[in-house]
This record gives structure tokens, sequence and C-alpha cells, in this order.
């Protein structure tokens, strides 16, 4: 790896490490280029080309004459720019609905949807508004916000954000019915 491409990548985490740590918010005003070389010890021109891999995934703006800003940021603008390279490949593709089918298959423990939840469900599954593809995507947000653990949802929710750049993999609409009988039946 040569020096530049590590001094850039040591800017970058840096730059990442002063967001969180300093508090930054969407809409404040990130330090110029200038400080930031000071701050961090580096040259311009890796404090520059690191802000501008920042701005490519959607953190930051930078405005003419104004400085450099923090978006509200949306993990879809990342999916949607790493989508395009990662998911040209058929065996990724294929890897990624394997993983989120591992997932939506062990979400829950047994005791762990409530009446309300499983009314949810059952609400979501005769919807007759939403396509097979909707149903998939509010069926399974239900389940993994209803096991409580952030972690596993931020991890499907990205999952499913890839695999709507590609074609949607759904369950027979029995299978959605049978996965709330067997809650439902644990919970009586």
């Amino acid at each position: 790896m040569s020096e530049r491409i590590k001094v850039y990548q040591q800017v970058l985490s840096e730059i990442q490490r002063l967001i969180k740590e300093d508090g930054y918010l969407p809409g404040n005003k990130l330090p110029s280029e200038r400080q930031l070389s000071l701050q961090l010890d580096a040259a311009r021109s890796s404090v520059r080309e690191a802000l501008r891999a920042i701005e490519l995934l959607g953190i930051i703006e930078t405005r003419q004459g104004e400085g450099t800003y923090l978006r509200d940021y949306q993990t879809y603008h990342a999916v949607e720019l790493l989508a395009s390279f990662v998911l040209q490949d058929s065996q990724i593709q294929v890897e990624l609905q394997q993983a989120k089918r591992v997932l939506e298959n062990h979400v829950l423990s047994i005791d762990s949807l409530s009446d309300q939840q499983l009314r949810r469900l059952m609400e979501i599954l005769d919807n007759s508004s939403l396509s097979k593809e909707e149903k998939h995507h509010q069926f399974f947000l239900a389940f993994f916000k209803a096991n409580g653990n952030q972690l596993l949802l931020k991890i499907w929710c990205l999952m499913q954000d890839f695999s709507e750049n590609i074609e949607q993999d759904v369950y027979p609409d029995q299978y959605y019915y049978d996965m709330v009988k067997k809650y439902k039946k644990t919970i009586e």
C-alpha cells in the first residue's frame, strides 16, 4: 500500500472521528480544509481527497463560498452507490439473498411477540393494497423491530436495501401465515 493511500485513509478516519467525538449534527459546519489540515497534521490535498470521499457517500455537502456541512445522512445514499458496484457480480447477489434468508428465518426467540405485534403482522399480510415485495419488507421490518436487537435490525435493513436493487426474493404467502401461527401458539 502506498504512503499516499495510508495518509488518505488516516485522514478519512480522523475526520470521521472528529465528526463523532465533537458531536456534529446535521447542518453543522465542519472546519475548513486548512483548519483540518493543521488539526490533523496532514497535507491539504489529503484532507481534500478524504472530504470528497465522504461527500460522495452523502455524509457532507460543500456549499460554494460557505464551507462544508454535515448532512442528514441516510443509509440509502451509501447503498445506492455501493450497490451499483457490488451487485454487478451474480454470485454476490445469490449470497446476499442467502444471508438475508438466514436472518429472516432465525429472527426471533420463541416468546418474542405480543398479541399487539401479532395483530400488526396479520394487518400487513391481509393488506391487499401492498405488493408481495412491500408485504415482505413490512412483515420482516415489524419482526425485527419486535426482536429489539438494533444490530440485527440494521443488518437486515441494509441487506433489504441492497436486495431492492436486484430481483426481490419473497416467500409463498403461506410461509408468512405459518410464521405468525407458530408464534401465536407459543404465546397462548
